[in-house]
């Protein structure tokens, strides 16, 4: 397995103990920990067995050092981090439970990676010994500096053969870089350019449609009802408009409460024009139902992590097997506080396996 690159930022995220809200426990204790889409991936990647690098921009103090160490503890390559003016970008999570949605509050502006400039990356370097770099649709909603430098980045491993998966994220409060342009107008524009690029495409239930123009019939994100067969027509749509992509992942929420989601994913195989689903039940569909949700922030994440993995092991490469391990890694990651997914590999095929039943491991 070559090593896995992934570019974007990391951030330091704040959130309050407990279930608390912010009204509740400010002035007083909250937890920071360190947490960013690709960053996410890069540590799930490396928790797994395979090699991973992060590579980004960050400020040149003692917080972007703690960032780094971690980082760098976790078994992720930061060598081609570059330090850059600006600051360590902040949110703010506070975490949902039953009836009551998560909210993220974002403070990032003027990061290191939002000023730095795509020259200011040694992308030879980077891709020198590279086998797949990933992205996502976060990064470029940062500033146009942070877009430039995320399509440098795809167009240097283009050049350099190196495999490359996007996620497509949309996050609507961060696309406004752009005077005179709405934030979805905006994504659009920019990302057509940077999936041109892309051969593993990866989005949720509604990117696809926020970002491609690209909508599932009979499907309502926001009342939790999905139609997961209508998947297939759009990712054949999307392969239809984007020949070069090879593989086109989608993950499936379907929202009950904030404490309880179904949970599972499609992938889509763009030359046999096949889907695969997962988990399944005597071949049928049957999400994930996780009814006690520690924390869902970065489970897409987790879940490219582990298709990334699988894709790249060869016993785990076929689509069907690579869905499988990917739902199942995404699945654990609502286990775990923080965005990184600490599970291991043997955790998630055990779970893949149907080892759903939680005893305790003696």
């Amino acid at each position: 397995m070559k090593k896995v690159v992934t570019f974007g930022e990391i951030m330091g995220r704040i959130m309050p103990e407990g279930f608390m809200r912010f009204r509740q426990c400010l002035p007083g204790k909250v937890d920071m920990l360190f947490a960013g889409a690709e960053a996410n991936v890069a540590v799930s990647v490396s928790q797994l067995g395979g090699e991973a690098e992060f590579v980004t921009a960050l400020p040149e103090n003692d917080i972007a050092s703690a960032c780094i160490a971690e980082l760098s503890s976790l078994g992720v390559a930061t060598s081609h981090i570059i330090h850059s003016d600006g600051r360590l970008g902040l949110y703010f999570t506070e975490p949902g439970a039953n009836q009551r949605p998560s909210r993220v509050i974002y403070d990032r502006s003027y990061s290191a990676i939002s000023k730095a400039e795509p020259a200011d990356y040694d992308w030879d370097g980077v891709f020198s010994d590279a086998g797949w770099l990933h992205i996502s649709g976060i990064t470029p909603a940062i500033s146009k500096n942070a877009a430039e430098s995320t399509l440098a980045a795809v167009k240097k491993a283009k050049q350099a053969g190196v495999t490359i998966s996007c996620d497509l994220n949309f996050r609507a409060k961060l696309w406004k870089w752009k005077q005179g342009i709405e934030p979805q107008a905006l994504a659009r524009e920019v990302m057509s350019e940077i999936v041109s690029g892309v051969d593993v495409l990866i989005a949720n239930e509604e990117d696809a449609d926020c970002v491609l123009g690209i909508k599932a019939e009979n499907t309502d994100v926001e009342a939790g009802s999905l139609d997961v067969q209508a998947y297939k027509d759009v990712a054949a749509k999307i392969s239809r408009a984007f020949p070069n992509i090879e593989k086109i992942a989608t993950t499936f929420r379907e929202s009950v409460s904030a404490s309880h989601n179904n949970w599972g994913a499609m992938l889509y195989d763009c030359k046999q024009a096949k889907a695969f689903y997962a988990p399944t039940e005597a071949g049928e569909y049957q999400p994930y139902r996780i009814t006690d949700i520690v924390d869902r922030v970065g489970g897409g994440d987790a879940f490219a992590a582990g298709l990334i993995f699988a894709l790249n092991t060869p016993e785990l490469s076929g689509c069907r097997e690579a869905v499988s391990f990917a739902a199942a890694s995404s699945c654990l990651a609502h286990s775990i506080k923080g965005d990184f997914n600490f599970s291991t590999r043997s955790e998630v095929e055990a779970l893949a396996g149907g080892n759903a039943s939680g005893r305790v491991v003696r």
